[in-house]
């Protein structure tokens, strides 16, 4: 198993942190964290012009139809950032999801579309009762003739504010009815008569509560051929998809060791830098530890996933590794800081805000601690 990069994918991960280091200084990165799309027009654009949209999308469907271990490479520099926008949420989850659950029709309809950003898609699957079992869906969908009415809320929405379309989890079915779980998937117009958006305070900014109020969808929304079987194909992009989110984490774990690495070189107290004294140096290393615990539990999901080897416990297990990871390694970036690492300009409260709302995205570490359990027989 060789977890090193290949000459591809180094050429791939310089040329978006040049990017990056161009488009996104940190100024620019501190203002777009507050507004609720998290990127411009402008940046969109240009980020969709690069093809980064569609580097999971087959070639078939208008994508650049690289590996799973490409699109990590690319994710990890884009969380050094920490860049946001709707990137992993259309390009990746909301992409893998119409690739596993929808019909060719639809593939051949959405997926170039999102490839180029014309159309961005938004995954809206929990609701209050918050979890990533299909259980946790509750909220219906009345059918009448050939249309489906919508009433309900869906909360913590990633990047329903910049979405065109959202994928909307509902329950046609009782669960375990013996006949799949229940759960539909509809692809709802964000912008519908009855859709209201409203950003949730506290988190990182683009994430979002979502109402339905006797929203109108037709049947031929429905992603997929079927009713009731929306879930398999859901949990299928989302296996996919979580070692890419992992690797958006370990590139935000990276950013916070250089910056507490470089302020304890730099801030002197006592006649000295402050990364001599024993316990700031004690903080460092358990950033060490915790991204390196990260990184390669991430690869190893991903080389697995890219190999075709089974790969369920190495995507739990880089998960709750990773979400753990992530708010260690922000406590101790902080803890070498001290004061100044609170302050907005300085820019690592970034990386902490997205440490707290990424940990529980997808499932946080006790529910994919179990998940591993399951996957291992135990």
């Amino acid at each position: 198993m060789d977890l090193g990069l290949t000459e591809s994918q180094e050429i791939l991960k310089a040329a978006t942190a040049d990017f990056i280091q161009q488009e996104y200084p940190k100024e620019t990165l501190i203002a777009l964290e507050s507004t609720p799309t998290g990127v411009t027009p402008e940046l969109f654009r240009k980020v969709a012009d690069l093809g980064w949209l569609g580097i999971l999308i087959p070639e078939a469907y208008g994508g650049e139809g690289r590996s799973c271990t490409d699109t990590a490479v690319l994710f990890e520099e884009l969380g050094r950032g920490p860049v946001a926008g709707p990137y992993f949420s259309s390009g990746v989850l909301g992409a893998l999801t119409v690739l596993h659950g929808g019909t060719e029709s639809q593939k051949q309809h959405i997926l170039p579309q999102v490839a180029s950003g014309a159309q961005v898609l938004s995954l809206a699957v929990t609701e209050p009762h918050y979890g990533w079992r299909p259980e946790t869906v509750q909220m219906g969908a009345s059918l009448r003739g050939d249309t489906y009415t919508l009433n309900g809320t869906k909360l913590f929405v990633h990047d329903a504010q910049m979405a065109t379309h959202l994928i909307c989890a509902v329950r046609t079915a009782p669960p375990h009815n013996g006949a799949g779980s229940g759960i539909t998937l509809l692809v709802v117009d964000a912008k519908a008569p009855g859709v209201t958006i409203r950003t949730l305070p506290g988190w990182m900014a683009q994430v979002d509560e979502v109402r339905f109020t006797n929203v109108q969808v037709p049947t031929s929304a429905v992603l997929g051929d079927s009713t009731g079987q929306g879930w398999e194909a859901l949990a299928a992009a989302i296996m996919q998809a979580i070692p890419i989110l992992c690797a958006y984490q370990v590139g935000s774990c990276q950013a916070v060791f250089d910056m507490a690495v470089a302020y304890s070189r730099t801030r002197v107290q006592f006649g000295q830098p402050i990364g001599r004294f024993q316990r700031v140096q004690d903080h460092i290393v358990t950033i060490v530890n915790n991204v390196d615990a990260a990184r390669w539990t991430t690869y190893e999901a991903l080389w697995k996933l890219d190999a075709g080897r089974p790969a369920a416990s190495s995507v739990h297990m880089a998960k709750a590794v990773t979400s753990e990871a992530a708010l260690k390694v922000c406590d101790s970036g902080h803890e070498v800081h001290a004061g100044v690492g609170v302050i907005r300009e300085y820019g690592l409260t970034l990386h902490t805000q997205r440490s707290r709302t990424l940990y529980h995205f997808l499932g946080d570490a006790r529910y994919h601690r179990r998940c591993l359990a399951d996957a291992l027989g135990w």
